[in-house]
């Protein structure tokens, strides 16, 4: 019997669902009779779910369903479900006036009806679209995978169908053995009520694949909503250029998932992938690597593929990327401009340089402005955002003066109306190096559920704990009510009128730590 895959992208907000384009990809190649089909219910109105999903199993009678669930955390300082649940935390925690927090009270209530309403409602799609492939194929099989799994693997096995196959991390050697019929217990997956995940599953390694350039006319033979992402030309399409983090930022789950083994694509093949695209129409990419350059070892790596765009012709697209500015050199700052690189992110979460080490961050701070001037004399002249969280490990005072006086010195190289400050307050992720210091430091016990988001767990989630929270809750709520639609700088504001501005040079100098003081960034 030939096998039949459909990829199922669970509903999220409108983004590119490179993950199952790309599984698909991968089995097309080493499977060519294999039938697939991709519905994306991102591009789905919410009344249509189940009659999409309904008609799609029973149009193609999948032998085999691949679902992918991208989000599942909601800590955020934007809008989102029933609006800005950072927002509606704050004034629920921090508000001195009763009806504000009753606000924030009703705000968040909102915020979780909604969440425990899609959690149940991703469930229910799922059992649904397993049990309707029975109907066709009594042996059909289910794969659940995607972002939101990879981080809540371990819980979100005990509502699942018994059967059902979690895959932690990248999914394409799961599915290829799953099409050869061979033992899957070695890969990143246990089977819901058969087998328990093993300790420590996802830290294991990923297996590397060979990635080539993705076949988008293939693809669009599977994928009729391919085009809902071809019609608006602000649209932002995903090309992935390696996979792997090396680094141990603390709060961070991107290197736990995709492993610290960095493997490149080959910078031919993105080209590839990329005319492809553009060839489509498409002139805006989105590199959605964990970092473009995540470490100085692969600049040579990014040069190659900037330096191929432009011999491609390709001369009228933009891209965008989440960049490790410490790791830019002028040809790289050049070659950035060149290509039409309109935005970027750089997520240094403390412009002081003692917390940026006892994150485990990596960065050195001085660099970062030096390349930062370095980009701008190559004439970058878009938008930069700063992703800042505050009150992470040992902030006080002095730390924040010092993230001031290093945004401000931002500001003066690229223009104030071109850093934009997007202020975060970390959502604590299990099986991060964050997750094991609260546990040392009593905040949270083990065991406890990380998928909760009821108050007296989601304060602990929404890193702000005290002495400093009720500050920050404090300022957070003068700069909503002051200026909602300028959040960052705002907050910025008010922080330098409350406390001041350091010498950058103060930002720049991490003092030396005891050898005896226990600090989250004193071991590699």
């Amino acid at each position: 019997m030939i096998e039949r895959v459909l990829y199922v992208r669970l509903p999220c907000n409108p983004i590119f669902p490179i993950g199952v384009v790309y599984i698909a990809d991968q089995v097309h190649k080493l499977f060519p009779d294999v039938k697939q089909q991709i519905l994306d219910l991102g591009t789905v109105p919410p009344l249509d779910f189940n009659q999409a999903l309904d008609s799609s199993i029973d149009e193609f009678k999948p032998t085999l369903l691949v679902f992918s669930w991208r989000d599942i955390q909601i800590y955020a300082p934007v809008g989102g479900r029933g609006g800005n649940p950072l927002q509606h935390a704050f004034e629920f925690y921090y508000a001195p006036n009763p009806l504000i927090r009753l606000r924030g009270a009703l705000g968040g209530l909102k915020v979780t009806t909604s969440y425990y309403t899609e959690l149940w409602r991703n469930l229910g799609l799922i059992k649904r679209g397993l049990r309707q492939a029975r109907r066709y194929h009594p042996e059909a099989r289910c794969v659940v995978g995607g972002g939101a799994v990879s981080v809540f693997y371990e819980q979100l096995g005990k509502s699942l169908p018994k059967g059902t196959i979690v895959s932690v991390g990248e999914g394409e050697t799961l599915v290829e053995k799953l099409l050869r019929n061979q033992d899957v217990t070695t890969e990143r997956c246990y089977i819901v009520g058969e087998t328990q995940p093993r300790e420590g599953l996802i830290h294991e390694l990923p297996t590397p694949i060979e990635k080539t350039a993705c076949n988008y006319d293939y693809i669009a033979t599977i994928w009729s909503d391919f085009s809902y992402y071809l019609q608006d030309l602000d649209f932002y399409i995903g090309v992935q250029t390696k996979r792997g983090c090396p680094h141990n930022c603390c709060y961070c789950i991107y290197t736990v998932i995709e492993g610290k083994q960095v493997r490149i694509n080959p910078a031919d093949e993105v080209v590839a992938e990329i005319r492809q695209l553009y060839d489509r129409g498409v002139r805006n990419f989105w590199f959605t690597d964990a970092q473009f350059i995540p470490a100085r070892r692969f600049i040579d790596d990014a040069i190659e593929l900037l330096q191929k765009i432009l011999d491609a012709g390709m001369k009228d697209i933009h891209w965008a990327a989440y960049i490790r500015a410490d790791n830019l050199t002028p040809e790289l700052c050049d070659l950035m401009v060149k290509t039409g690189m309109n935005y970027f992110e750089i997520g240094i979460t403390s412009g002081s340089q003692e917390l940026v080490r006892k994150m485990r961050m990596g960065y050195n701070l001085r660099t970062v402005l030096e390349n930062c001037r370095d980009l701008k004399a190559a004439g970058f002249n878009d938008l930069v955002s700063v992703n800042y969280s505050f009150n992470v490990i040992d902030e006080r005072p002095e730390t924040i003066r010092q993230t001031i006086a290093y945004h401000r010195e931002l500001e003066r190289i690229f223009g104030a109306d071109k850093v934009e400050p997007a202020i975060f307050f970390i959502g604590l992720q299990p099986h991060t190096h964050l997750e094991k210091y609260a546990f040392e430091q009593n905040i949270l016990k083990p065991g406890y559920d990380p998928m909760s988001i009821m108050p007296w767990t989601a304060k602990k989630l929404l890193w702000n704990p005290e002495p400093l929270g009720s500050f920050f809750g404090a300022v957070c709520l003068q700069a909503w009510r002051q200026n909602p639609n300028d959040f960052g700088r705002e907050v910025m504001k008010i922080l330098e009128e409350k406390l001041g501005c350091a010498d950058l040079e103060e930002a720049l100098v991490a003092p030396i730590v005891p050898k005896n003081q226990q600090l989250v960034g004193t071991s590699a």
